[in-house]
């Protein structure tokens, strides 16, 4: 049976897309038919870290909640544009597939989206449809930051939810909420990422406050990365830099979220 895992931040900014590719990526790197869904329709940008052109979209996801498509017509396999860096250096290919449902990055229809809103129901229909017809074995879902009823729908049919934050005060609110609502929905399986730690701190103590106060497991404590801020979205870090301790990190938490 294919798991469904989400990826969920609070706010924006904490790194939740990056933390989805890699893990899709890693996954597909062991052989596993990995589907990802950008439901953050109002601020699209996964595509990115997949090197996916406007023009390589023939549909999205928005087509397919307003009704002009089937959700697997949405599904580009973006597996190849994974063979290479952004200096064309050619890099291990996955041994699986990554599909991604991308969301429109065209101003009209993300204003259409804000003006009129979509049947957040089919989103449901269309996730279960997307692990049937393409046979995945994961499906992951990138959500929209904060909460609002496409959220809580991805949480609540999650087998496994990664919360993804920052150690800013901020973070820490926020965070403690999504952890109320995931564990009202009954989610199975829920780790904290803490992202983007600065050097100076302790690691093993921010690791430490984090479980204390939501005492919830974390599944990984990822310090801020020249070498990430360096790649600037333009590729997929864990094929990248496959030996790097980030990469490691994510591997353990790929794991984590699959059991």
């Amino acid at each position: 049976m294919a798991k469904i895992i989400s990826v969920h931040s609070f706010r924006g900014g904490t790194g939740k897309s990056n933390t989805t590719a890699n893990l899709a990526t890693i996954l597909a790197r062991k052989g596993l038919k990995v589907g990802v869904v950008d439901t953050d329709i109002q601020s699209p940008g996964i595509h990115v870290l997949f090197g996916l052109q406007e023009d390589e979209m023939k549909h999205s996801l928005n087509d397919y909640l307003w009704g002009k498509c089937e959700i697997q017509e949405t599904a580009v396999d973006v597996t190849s544009h994974l063979g290479k860096d952004i200096a064309g250096k050619v890099l291990v290919i996955p041994e699986g597939q990554v599909y991604l449902i991308p969301s429109s990055i065209k101003a009209g229809e993300i204003a259409r989206v804000l003006r009129e809103g979509y049947d957040v129901g089919l989103l449901n229909d269309g996730f279960h449809e997307l692990i049937e017809e393409l046979g995945l074995d994961v499906l992951m879902i990138d959500t929209h930051p904060g909460l609002n009823e496409e959220t809580l729908l991805s949480i609540a049919i999650s087998d496994s939810l990664a919360i993804v934050m920052r150690p800013d005060s901020q973070d820490y609110q926020g965070t403690s909420v999504t952890v109320e609502v995931a564990r009202k929905l009954d989610v199975p399986n829920l780790l904290i990422v803490i992202n983007k730690v600065p050097s100076v701190f302790d690691v093993d103590e921010v690791k430490k406050t984090v479980e204390k106060t939501y005492n919830a497991t974390v599944g990984a404590v990822l310090p801020h990365s020249e070498e990430m801020m360096t790649l600037a979205s333009a590729g997929v870090f864990a094929l990248s830099y496959p030996e790097h301790p980030i990469t490691k990190q994510y591997e353990a938490l790929a794991n984590l979220l699959m059991k």
